[in-house]
């Protein structure tokens, strides 16, 4: 956070319990997603590479993921 503190849009929350929707319905399911935050970075490379050195990749199979958001036009 110190270290790339200046390029952080949304600190973000950590995320709940996730529904899948399907033509079959609404039902419980897991997945690996467990918080978010949002950079503002030149490029998705570029915000990639802030995450290099991240604390949490030190605990054995941790990652990253790293999604971008397309900038709508005019905002």
């Amino acid at each position: 956070m110190e270290q790339n503190g200046k390029s952080i849009v949304d600190r973000g929350v950590r995320l709940g319990k996730t529904k899948r929707v399907t033509a079959q319905g609404v039902a419980d399911t897991r997945n690996d997603l467990n918080w978010y935050l949002i950079v503002d970075a030149e490029s998705h490379d570029a915000a990639a590479k802030m995450f290099t050195s991240h604390p949490h990749l030190q605990i054995p199979e941790a990652s990253v993921e790293v999604m971008s958001i397309p900038n709508p036009a005019g905002m």
